[in-house]
């Protein structure tokens, strides 16, 4: 018997369309002579199955089952690929749990913890790993202007604590911005990070656990034609993305390393993307960590992984088959 892989999509926020381009490009790679994927849809209004002859199964939530014909089918297995909530900030991973449903990605701790931007990079930094001075701006607050930016300095970033796809993010350069960019970060968040601006290149490490140990991928520079990796450069083409990325081995060393490291620390499952800010000194200053990095046919992920010479089906394989 095929394992019944359900292949989640959707969600709640900004990040819908992108969660289902990821859903169909992993769906596609799936290997049918081992695998039946479904392509599993939750929204606010529903939760159903999308079936292969047309028209949708409602999920059953107690049991994440569905019905056809008058019989009831579940699932082996669950791939997450929601880009926000509840996919990415683990609530989805603690509603497995409690039915007994295996699923490929990162628990409910590192889900939650790595969607909080903020508290991630606390509790990184107290490990070593570079992060850029930052002020949490909660709503309800009456953020003072001046003294932010005395803290943080100029230019700084604006940005949701929990919110992907640079949804809400803004670089401001004047105490003029401020309010507007707070605002901007507020739809799509209850909290707001500010966060200072570190110079450097922009170094992404895709890495996973393929059952024995941590295989990191062929970094990639990200070249963005805009002031910063926007919406924009990241799903219009405003960038340019160098996979493997033109740094040295000595530099490509420190991005795996750091990135195992910060993997291992966080207990991480399954695919993920570290986001790094190098510095011309050589530091790579984290700016983040995503547990369901994009998956589009020009997402980063899969550019590592044909750059390392593998093949997308069997990674997927591999991940399946390890839970």
């Amino acid at each position: 018997m095929k394992k019944k892989i359900a292949v989640v999509f959707g969600g709640y926020s900004s990040e819908y369309k992108i969660s289902e381009k990821s859903a169909r490009v992993i769906a596609e790679h799936i290997d049918r002579e081992l695998f039946e994927p479904y392509m599993v849809e939750i929204t606010r209004k529903s939760w159903h199955v999308n079936l292969k002859g047309g028209g949708v199964a409602p999920i059953d939530k107690n049991k994440f089952t569905f019905i056809t014909d008058e019989v009831e089918s579940g699932f082996d297995v669950a791939f997450i690929t929601i880009h926000g909530t509840p996919g990415e900030d683990g609530k989805l991973q603690s509603y497995f749990d409690m039915i007994g449903l295996k699923y490929i990605n990162s628990g409910s701790f590192g889900s939650t913890l790595t969607f909080n931007k903020w508290a991630c990079n606390s509790f990184l930094r107290a490990f070593g790993i570079a992060t850029a001075k930052a002020i949490l701006i909660r709503k309800g607050d009456t953020p003072n202007a001046i003294e932010i930016a005395d803290e943080i300095g100029f230019p700084c970033f604006i940005k949701p604590n929990g919110a992907g796809s640079s949804f809400g993010v803004s670089k401001v350069k004047t105490l003029m911005q401020m309010p507007e960019a707070i605002a901007k970060a507020f739809e799509e968040d209850d909290e707001v990070v500010v966060e200072s601006f570190i110079a450097g290149r922009e170094i992404t490490c895709g890495l996973y656990f393929d059952g024995t140990e941590i295989i990191p991928l062929p970094p990639t520079e990200i070249i963005s034609q805009n002031e910063f990796f926007d919406y924009g450069a990241k799903y219009n083409g405003e960038s340019q993305e160098v996979t493997p990325a033109e740094i040295s081995a000595e530099w490509t060393t420190l991005i795996h390393n750091t990135s195992k490291s910060i993997y291992r620390r966080l207990g991480l499952r399954g695919l993920a993307r570290i986001d790094f800010m190098v510095t011309e000194e050589g530091v790579p200053f984290l700016i983040e960590v995503n547990t369901t990095p994009g998956f589009s046919e020009q997402s980063i992920v899969p550019q590592q992984i044909r750059a390392a010479g593998m093949n997308v089906t069997d990674v997927l394989s591999q991940l399946i088959n390890q839970v």
